[in-house]
């Protein structure tokens, strides 16, 4: 059996709070992630972001946004190109070693993807979904779906997979853990790469066209399960592909606020402290919630073994401030952060990474390849957050479409141990939810508002803002009223 080769992927996921990145102090960080048990840098980062700017700037779009993204495009090539000093620089662009793909977002909620070689990226797709208030994206998803070409040096195809990236922001709140079960439901059902409607459509004509077709070839498949399987392929359990799921999932360790007696995690490497943070891990929602099957559902998750990333209070800095678009290698570009838990929040591992593990049908015809996990861990806290930015290193088999599609006897095995539950089923095999068919329509209608509510909130933020507009608006009024005469 023919080796099958491997995909090194860094995904990233972080909760801005509406700040910009201290470039320097970011990248110096991703540098030491990057250099965590491996000597290469990896081949695809994939960087899911919340809050990564102000409603107002996020929904008017790139415009206002390109100055955010374009931090995390510095801060990423400046890690990566001191990394590969005397490393790989002989193969490595000397000042960018990665290309920005795409950045894309919903809102306040973005991802960005980084190529060492953006050639190897083909077929990328982008979708998103917002379940604020009123379908608002104060809160949302966005996945981007690609074919990722492997090349050896004489430029040959080793081998292709495909993958699937969900950035997402769920609910906050201790009390909101059913509100982000609701929103985990609505990211399955909606959160789809093509229109649902006009493919049920579609599929509905084709199948009338069948039924006039008396040959077994076309009356294989009942026209509602034609239409369902073309469903499942538009979702984020495309069964021939990988998937991801980053973001800050909001799920903490509490329904209710802690109180004045409340006792918090020690983060000090004692283990043996009965306080020590891991003691908590037995509480965290989101773990429960998924071994429940109400929520990530068929997904994995690495070992956690650093402290809860939310919510952290950053003490003040004892002297002035670096510039943020000063760099350089000096000490100050380190700006270690003293910092302690918020008393009126439960601490929380808000801020997961999580993927669905190779299946045990493609196991069976490739031998026993699954996702070889080199890294799970936090970045340390910086100034601009009250959260802490968590990191996946992982080696992804390349396994082709065919592998990981499961067939008839996978259907029948996992119908037959599990039942007919889709919350239980694997979601390559039956989707947890149905798709609803208007999720594309209703996200095109509201995101065309986007821009308008933006600007609207910008303005009356601002005095200056303000007279402006209400002059542009008496100039225009006057112009009509002169014309109208």
């Amino acid at each position: 059996m023919d080796p099958v080769p491997a995909l090194d992927v860094f995904i990233l996921t972080f909760n801005a709070a509406k700040h910009q990145i201290n470039i320097p102090v970011f990248a110096r960080h991703l540098y030491n992630a990057f250099a965590r048990n491996t000597s290469s840098l990896p081949e695809l980062v994939v960087i899911s972001l919340q809050e990564m700017a102000p409603l107002a700037q996020a929904l008017i779009g790139s415009y206002m946004l390109n100055p955010y993204f374009q931090r995390y495009e510095s801060a990423v090539n400046i890690a990566a190109a001191k990394f590969a000093d005397g490393v790989e620089r002989q193969n490595l662009s000397k000042d960018h070693p990665y290309t920005l793909v795409t950045a894309r977002n919903v809102g306040m909620t973005g991802i960005l993807l980084f190529a060492r070689d953006p050639n190897t990226v083909k077929n990328l797709r982008a979708t998103v979904i917002a379940f604020g208030a009123g379908d608002m994206p104060n809160k949302g998803a966005v996945g981007l779906r690609m074919h990722y070409n492997k090349r050896n040096t004489d430029g040959c195809l080793l081998a292709s997979t495909e993958l699937t990236f969900v950035g997402a922001h769920l609910a906050a709140m201790e009390w909101n853990l059913e509100k982000r079960n609701k929103n985990w439901e609505t990211i399955v059902s909606g959160l789809v790469f093509e229109n649902p409607k006009e493919i049920a459509e579609s599929q509905a004509r084709q199948s009338t066209v069948r039924d006039d077709d008396d040959s077994e070839a076309q009356q294989a498949l009942l026209p509602q399960d034609t239409i369902e399987k073309s469903l499942h392929d538009i979702s984020i359990y495309k069964p021939g592909a990988h998937l991801f799921v980053a973001g800050d999932l909001n799920y903490r360790i509490s329904k209710s606020s802690p109180t004045s007696d409340s006792v918090f995690p020690d983060t000090s490497p004692d283990t043996v402290n009965s306080n020590h943070f891991s003691s908590f891990l037995a509480r965290d929602q989101l773990m429960a919630e998924r071994d429940a099957g109400r929520t990530l559902h068929g997904l994995s998750e690495a070992e956690i073994l650093f402290p809860p990333t939310y919510k952290l209070v950053v003490s003040p800095k004892p002297k002035p401030h670096v510039g943020l678009d000063r760099i350089g290698d000096g000490e100050d570009d380190i700006d270690e952060v003293d910092w302690s838990w918020a008393l009126h929040r439960w601490p929380g591992w808000c801020d997961r990474i999580l993927y669905q593990e190779i299946p045990w049908w493609a196991r069976e015809t490739v031998g026993d390849k699954s996702m070889k996990i080199l890294d799970y861990n936090a970045l340390p806290p910086v100034r601009s957050s009250d959260h802490r930015a968590v990191f996946l290193r992982v080696e992804i088999p390349m396994l082709e479409h065919n592998c990981l599609i499961p067939p008839e006897s996978a259907l029948e095995s996992e119908l037959r141990t599990k039942g007919d539950s889709p919350l239980l089923v694997d979601p390559r095999i039956k989707l947890p939810f149905p798709i609803d068919l208007l999720s594309w329509e209703r996200r095109a209608y509201i995101q065309k508002w986007e821009p308008t509510i933006g600007w609207s909130m910008l303005i009356s933020q601002s005095k200056e803002g303000l007279v402006v507009f209400v002059t542009l608006l008496l100039v225009g009024l006057g112009t009509w009223w002169y014309r109208s005469w």
